[in-house]
Protein backbone atom coordinates (compact mmCIF):
# COMPACT_ATOMS: atom_id res chain seq x y z
CA UNK A 1 0.00 0.00 0.00
CA UNK A 2 2.64 2.22 1.14
CA UNK A 3 4.74 1.52 -2.79
CA UNK A 4 1.31 2.46 -4.32
CA UNK A 5 0.80 5.78 -2.28
CA UNK A 6 4.41 6.73 -3.24
CA UNK A 7 4.18 6.14 -6.72
CA UNK A 8 0.72 7.98 -6.59
CA UNK A 9 2.16 10.98 -5.26
CA UNK A 10 5.26 10.96 -7.54
CA UNK A 11 3.05 10.35 -10.79
CA UNK A 12 0.70 13.60 -9.17
CA UNK A 13 3.94 15.64 -8.30
CA UNK A 14 5.01 15.49 -12.25
CA UNK A 15 1.97 16.57 -13.30
CA UNK A 16 1.68 19.50 -11.30
CA UNK A 17 5.35 19.94 -10.99
CA UNK A 18 4.48 23.62 -12.44
CA UNK A 19 1.52 24.43 -9.89
CA UNK A 20 2.21 26.96 -7.56
CA UNK A 21 2.49 26.10 -3.95
CA UNK A 22 1.38 27.72 -0.68
CA UNK A 23 2.55 27.54 2.47
CA UNK A 24 0.04 29.70 4.98
CA UNK A 25 -0.54 27.73 7.95
CA UNK A 26 1.13 26.29 11.12
CA UNK A 27 1.09 22.97 13.19
CA UNK A 28 1.93 23.12 16.87
CA UNK A 29 2.25 19.79 18.69
CA UNK A 30 2.78 20.34 22.37
CA UNK A 31 3.52 17.29 25.06
CA UNK A 32 4.34 15.96 28.54
CA UNK A 33 6.02 13.18 29.17
CA UNK A 34 6.09 12.80 33.36
CA UNK A 35 7.35 10.09 36.00
CA UNK A 36 4.53 10.33 38.27
CA UNK A 37 2.80 7.73 39.00
CA UNK A 38 -0.04 6.34 41.85
CA UNK A 39 -1.83 3.46 42.86
CA UNK A 40 -5.21 3.53 42.75
CA UNK A 41 -7.90 1.85 44.00
CA UNK A 42 -12.03 2.17 42.93
CA UNK A 43 -14.47 2.87 45.63
CA UNK A 44 -11.75 1.89 48.06
CA UNK A 45 -11.29 -1.76 47.04
CA UNK A 46 -9.11 -2.42 43.89
CA UNK A 47 -8.20 -0.93 40.49
CA UNK A 48 -10.05 -3.51 39.03
CA UNK A 49 -13.87 -2.28 39.59
CA UNK A 50 -17.27 -2.58 38.91
CA UNK A 51 -20.09 0.10 39.49
CA UNK A 52 -23.00 -1.01 40.52
CA UNK A 53 -26.40 1.56 38.91
CA UNK A 54 -29.74 0.99 40.72
CA UNK A 55 -32.51 -0.29 39.37
CA UNK A 56 -35.03 1.71 37.80
CA UNK A 57 -38.32 1.50 36.01
CA UNK A 58 -38.27 2.52 32.53
CA UNK A 59 -40.60 5.35 33.34
CA UNK A 60 -37.97 6.76 35.07
CA UNK A 61 -35.99 6.72 31.53
CA UNK A 62 -39.95 7.52 29.54
CA UNK A 63 -38.41 10.68 27.56
CA UNK A 64 -35.04 11.33 25.30
CA UNK A 65 -32.38 12.87 27.41
CA UNK A 66 -34.33 11.87 30.95
CA UNK A 67 -31.64 10.67 33.49
CA UNK A 68 -31.68 8.21 36.63
CA UNK A 69 -29.84 6.31 38.98
CA UNK A 70 -26.78 8.71 40.00
CA UNK A 71 -24.72 6.86 41.46
CA UNK A 72 -21.26 7.80 42.99
CA UNK A 73 -17.81 6.16 42.46
CA UNK A 74 -14.59 7.43 43.59
CA UNK A 75 -10.65 7.09 42.67
CA UNK A 76 -8.23 7.14 45.56
CA UNK A 77 -4.91 7.63 44.50
CA UNK A 78 -2.10 6.82 46.89
CA UNK A 79 1.61 6.40 47.45
CA UNK A 80 1.98 8.96 44.12
CA UNK A 81 5.92 9.37 43.22
CA UNK A 82 7.87 11.27 40.78
CA UNK A 83 9.50 14.87 40.58
CA UNK A 84 6.68 16.82 39.63
CA UNK A 85 3.36 15.84 41.58
CA UNK A 86 0.60 18.70 41.05
CA UNK A 87 -2.85 17.72 39.95
CA UNK A 88 -4.47 14.08 38.43
CA UNK A 89 -7.28 13.56 36.75
CA UNK A 90 -8.88 10.48 34.67
CA UNK A 91 -8.93 9.81 31.35
CA UNK A 92 -11.82 8.04 29.82
CA UNK A 93 -10.66 6.46 26.37
CA UNK A 94 -13.11 6.13 23.28
CA UNK A 95 -13.20 2.27 23.54
CA UNK A 96 -15.28 -0.09 22.02
CA UNK A 97 -18.63 0.50 24.49
CA UNK A 98 -18.11 4.21 23.28
CA UNK A 99 -20.84 6.24 21.66
CA UNK A 100 -18.45 8.03 19.52
CA UNK A 101 -21.08 10.72 18.68
CA UNK A 102 -22.20 11.58 22.38
CA UNK A 103 -19.01 10.49 24.17
CA UNK A 104 -21.51 7.98 26.54
CA UNK A 105 -21.12 4.31 27.48
CA UNK A 106 -23.08 2.27 25.43
CA UNK A 107 -25.37 -0.55 27.13
CA UNK A 108 -24.11 -4.42 26.27
CA UNK A 109 -25.27 -5.85 29.07
CA UNK A 110 -28.45 -7.95 28.39
CA UNK A 111 -29.31 -6.94 24.83
CA UNK A 112 -33.48 -6.63 26.02
CA UNK A 113 -32.94 -3.13 27.31
CA UNK A 114 -32.74 -0.69 24.21
CA UNK A 115 -32.16 3.06 24.00
CA UNK A 116 -30.47 3.48 27.06
CA UNK A 117 -26.74 4.58 27.75
CA UNK A 118 -24.36 5.53 30.94
CA UNK A 119 -23.69 9.27 30.82
CA UNK A 120 -20.60 9.69 33.33
CA UNK A 121 -20.31 13.34 35.30
CA UNK A 122 -17.31 14.85 36.93
CA UNK A 123 -17.56 15.78 40.93
CA UNK A 124 -19.58 19.28 39.65
CA UNK A 125 -21.76 17.18 37.91
CA UNK A 126 -20.93 18.07 34.78
CA UNK A 127 -20.76 16.00 32.02
CA UNK A 128 -17.70 13.84 30.45
CA UNK A 129 -17.37 13.02 27.14
CA UNK A 130 -15.60 10.10 27.12
CA UNK A 131 -13.08 9.85 23.98
CA UNK A 132 -12.61 13.44 23.53
CA UNK A 133 -9.15 15.58 24.41
CA UNK A 134 -11.40 17.99 26.80
CA UNK A 135 -13.61 15.40 28.61
CA UNK A 136 -15.04 18.22 31.01
CA UNK A 137 -13.21 16.81 33.85
CA UNK A 138 -12.35 18.37 37.72
CA UNK A 139 -8.81 17.93 38.71
CA UNK A 140 -7.52 16.92 42.43
CA UNK A 141 -4.47 18.32 44.02
CA UNK A 142 -1.89 15.28 44.72
CA UNK A 143 1.39 17.03 45.94
CA UNK A 144 1.24 15.35 49.37
CA UNK A 145 1.34 11.75 47.17
CA UNK A 146 -2.30 11.40 47.38
CA UNK A 147 -5.73 12.17 46.95
CA UNK A 148 -9.80 11.19 45.85
CA UNK A 149 -11.17 11.52 42.67
CA UNK A 150 -15.32 11.33 42.21
CA UNK A 151 -17.19 10.50 39.41
CA UNK A 152 -21.40 9.56 39.13
CA UNK A 153 -22.61 7.02 36.90
CA UNK A 154 -26.21 7.13 35.75
CA UNK A 155 -28.76 5.88 33.08
CA UNK A 156 -29.06 8.27 29.87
Amino acid sequence: MKQKLSLLAAVAALAFGSSAMAADGTITITGTVTDTTCSIAVNDGTANATVTLPTVSTSSLAASGDTAGTTLYTISLTECSGTSLGTAHAWYEAGANVDTDSGRLNNTSDGTTTNVQVQLLNADLGVITAGVTDQNDVTVDIPGGSGTLEYYAQYY
